[in-house]
């Protein structure tokens, strides 16, 4: 059963929030779509990606308002300056880490 419920906090790039008892650092992360955001604790060296970053894959651009450019943009200056132990967490498939990813995505290079 889900209960609805209501937003309490818009969230941007650079807010500070806690979730799960954590704390996490949102970043905006646009390409894949343009209000993409991933969440990253530095705490627990890890990270919600969402869908710009798969393990060896990147997030589909061909959707309305995707951009490839900005995603790649987006990984480079938002994924690829994460610590490279962080654990990334897509929104399919399994987990990666930043360095992984640095030496072996095909599709984003660093």
């Amino acid at each position: 059963d889900f209960r609805s419920t209501h937003v309490t906090q818009w969230l941007k790039h650079g807010d500070i929030f806690s979730a799960l008892g954590r704390t996490f650092e949102a970043r905006h992360v646009p390409g894949h779509c343009p209000g993409s955001l991933l969440f990253y604790s530095a705490t627990d060296q890890l990270a919600f990606s969402g869908d710009a970053i798969f393990a060896g894959s990147v997030g589909r651009t061909d959707l309305p308002n995707g951009n490839w450019h900005q995603l790649l943009e987006s990984i480079r200056t938002q994924i690829y300056t994460l610590p490279d132990v962080t654990t990334l967490l897509p929104g399919h498939g399994g987990s990666t880490t930043v360095g992984r990813e640095k030496q072996s995505n095909p599709y984003a290079k660093p």
